[in-house]
């Protein structure tokens, strides 16, 4: 049988650079495309471009669909790092470029900034980097576990997120410096969660939000993100936007359940959700915790912190065991699988691996650790 010589003609156009790698998401080899845009894309975007309708998006599989030779020309005409060129030139810095592992409302946003709202294209349509939004998000309150609409208020100004309920005065002033938001839809039960982690008292606090509209959550997530770049700027003039970003809200690196015991030889093991935040590895009750019970500070290998298999033999075990060391004592842990048990280590293993910056550095001074009921003990760091 004959090869279809548009196919081939398009298995070329994908050799070529940009075209290589999603023009939404970077997820490599795409195999699907969108002729009147001129791009190709992978089958999750696709499924994006798909919901946009026709008159925004007409989208092809490259390999099960018939191409004629009309569309193969749209192709060859644009391709995706000139689409780019047009359809992100305007992009801030600030707003977060999805990739492939992002969670769907990333992604489907970006598209729909791109090409149905153009935001990268118009600059006033970027409502996001004034410095200041003020709106209703459904906040998880913090006895009940309730969701109730809460307005928040953020100042890049006074370099605060605040929320209120029904008071004129707000429930929290929270210090801009020490926020971070990441998207939290599975652990909040909503495809728009919001987790957002702030210093309060040297402890962390956690609030979880959710709107009903898809871009009025990632907006509020922008524009954080642009308020906080905004400081970084005037704080270090001399430092280019990619390294300040890079320091801008984060997700998670690894979060789950471990069983984790004191560090007495009597003490039991008791089920925690863990959250490992750049290098704060925190410990909770349950995922939806306000506060955590505890928080160590994960230096740098040099600095007396390793992590691995080995657990002290006069210790019972409970699953799949590990021992993370830190200056002060050990922390002795437990997975209920092999794969989780590895993956944790691999994962603090990267960190303890990795030197500590100065922002790091002034991190730990922040932190606290609970033992029990006892008073707060400020974290000890060599």
């Amino acid at each position: 049988m004959a090869t279809n010589p548009n196919l081939l003609v398009l298995k070329d156009l994908l050799q070529l650079p940009g075209n290589n790698e999603c023009v939404d998401c970077g997820a490599p080899d795409p195999d699907w495309a969108s002729y009147n845009l001129g791009v190709f894309i992978c089958q999750e975007c696709a499924g994006i471009h798909r919901s946009l309708g026709t008159h925004i998006s007409k989208v092809r599989s490259i390999t099960l669909d018939k191409w004629d030779d009309g569309q193969v020309e749209a192709m060859k005409d644009m391709g995706n790092l000139r689409s780019n060129e047009l359809y992100v030139a305007e992009a801030p810095a600030c707003y977060r470029r999805p990739l492939p592992s992002d969670v769907q409302v990333i992604r489907e946003q970006w598209i729909m900034a791109k090409y149905v709202r153009k935001e990268f294209i118009d600059v006033e349509k970027q409502t996001y980097l004034t410095g200041t939004r003020d709106g209703i998000l459904y906040k998880k309150g913090r006895d009940d576990g309730k969701f109730l609409p809460r307005r928040f208020v953020l100042s890049e100004a006074e370099n605060t997120l605040k929320y209120y309920t029904d008071k004129k005065d707000p429930k929290a002033v929270i210090n801009l410096d020490t926020v971070n938001a990441t998207f939290a839809p599975e652990k909040i039960n909503h495809a728009n969660g919001l987790q957002i982690t702030y210093d309060k008292d040297g402890s962390t606090r956690c609030l979880y939000v959710f709107s009903e509209i898809a871009q009025e959550i990632v907006d509020w997530y922008t524009s954080i993100r642009c308020a906080k770049l905004n400081r970084l700027r005037v704080a270090f003039p001399s430092r280019d936007d990619a390294d300040l970003v890079a320091s801008l809200n984060s997700d998670f690196l690894m979060e789950g359940w471990l069983s984790k015991t004191g560090p007495q030889k009597n003490h039991a093991f008791k089920k925690r959700w863990f959250t490992l935040d750049k290098r704060k590895l925190m410990y909770f009750d349950e995922p939806l915790a306000a506060f955590a019970k505890g928080e160590v500070f994960i230096g740098y290998r040099e600095q007396g912190y390793s992590v691995g298999e080995k657990v002290p033999s006069n210790r019972s075990q409970v699953g799949y065991g590990f021992t993370l060391t830190v200056p002060d004592r050990d922390f002795i842990l437990s997975a209920e699988t092999k794969e989780e048990q590895l993956k944790w280590i691999e994962v603090l293993n990267s960190v303890i691996d990795t030197l500590v910056s100065p922002q790091d550095s002034s991190l730990s001074h922040f932190m606290v650790r609970k033992r029990g009921n006892s008073a707060l003990n400020m974290l000890k760091i060599k």
